[in-house]
């Protein structure tokens, strides 16, 4: 059976230069048909040119509603403008050891997200801060031990999911072990697999026993699991690991292909397949346009030659279609005056207040 280029397009996320829905953008939503685009610092301004930016996405893509995607974990990892609550890092609410703040805050995030037309947040991350050495997680986690992790991982996603937020756990299996940063080079985790059973996993089988929706790879590469490929391209990891022993059947997107843990090693077309072949379904590839058509092409050519099975392909469109139906069915256009009574409003502050109340008590209580 031959697979339609619409249907492998619904297979990715891609990501876009500038502010607005140009003709090209446009003209490539069209043709391409991603299942989704993620939005960064640089195609957000304010609430207006958000709510004209989402409508605009979905506009483009009538066939079948977008995820659109942010990083908005809190701290330096947030992308919306000031006029937005911003909530300090994850770390932070650890600290406070508060599940009900960490679910306080994720459903503040997403009421603001919804208002403004984003229906996916890149969060929470799972990782444990297991490596005081570790350049790219640090604060970004909630804490140095899996029990912190799983408690306000689990608040966190609930907060996103009971308002309609998608939640994304990640990065799939911890990359909170790493004395490397995955954008720059492919770091390498040699801690033994009793070590990872006991700190690195326990938050992401937590987090597919709950239901969180989607889970994030991490471009890691544990010898314990895999000496050969990072955990996003292994089979091992993503198959054995996520899919059978964890029992996880949610929608598995790939940590950004362009990153240099993975753009140094593979070509973007070669890096596509295999990670579909290792189990994801989700490639995303957060700027260039040339390299987004080069893995749509890549992915259509491997099922036309028979690399992958139609079969296969199948499963995740079918796992991409259940989470739409679940988050996305029906997608009204949000309206400016309605998302100004929500964005950055006297409650939201109110809440972004008492947390830092709450992490000077206990600051004050430990010194």
């Amino acid at each position: 059976m031959l697979m339609s280029r619409e249907k492998i397009g619904q297979l990715f996320m891609v990501g876009f230069e500038g502010t607005t829905v140009t003709p090209d953008l446009a003209a490539f939503i069209k043709e391409y048909k991603p299942g989704g685009v993620i939005l960064f610092s640089r195609n957000l301004e304010s609430v207006e040119q958000i709510v004209d930016l989402t409508n605009e996405l979905h506009r483009c893509s009538p066939h079948s509603p977008l995820l659109i995607s942010i990083d908005q974990e809190g701290g330096r990892v947030s992308r919306l403008p000031k006029a937005f609550t911003i909530f300090p890092p994850c770390d932070v609410l650890g600290r406070c050891n508060s599940s009900e703040l960490a679910y306080a805050a994720a459903a503040t995030i997403a009421k603001e997200l919804r208002a403004v037309g984003i229906n996916m947040n890149m969060a929470p991350v799972l990782d444990v801060n297991s490596n005081p050495a570790n350049p790219v997680i640090g604060d970004r986690a909630f804490g140095t031990t899996p029990e912190t992790v799983c408690e306000l991982g689990l608040a966190t996603a609930g907060g996103l999911q009971d308002n309609r937020i998608v939640a994304c756990g990640k990065h799939f299996p911890g990359h909170g072990d790493t004395a490397a940063d995955s954008h720059k080079e492919l770091p390498v985790v040699t801690a033994p697999r009793e070590q990872l059973e006991h700190v690195e996993f326990p938050p992401f089988r937590r987090a597919a026993a709950h239901g969180v929706a989607t889970m994030m790879t991490a471009h890691v590469l544990y010898q314990a699991l895999d000496d050969r490929q990072p955990a996003t391209l292994s089979p091992t990891v993503i198959t054995r690991l996520l899919r059978e022993e964890m029992r996880y059947d949610g929608v598995v997107l790939t940590d950004d292909l362009e990153m240099r843990a993975i753009i140094d090693h593979y070509g973007i077309e070669e890096a596509t397949v295999r990670a579909l072949l290792a189990g994801c379904d989700m490639p995303l590839i957060c700027k260039d346009r040339n390299r987004e058509i080069a893995a749509i092409t890549a992915l259509d050519k491997a099922v036309a030659d028979g690399t992958i099975s139609s079969h296969r392909l199948e499963l995740s469109l079918a796992r991409v279609a259940r989470l739409k139906e679940r988050f996305l069915v029906p997608y009204k256009p949000v309206v400016v005056s309605d998302a100004k009574l929500i964005v950055g409003c006297r409650s939201h502050q109110m809440l972004l207040r008492s947390i830092h109340h709450a992490r000077e008590k206990v600051a004050r209580a430990a010194g």
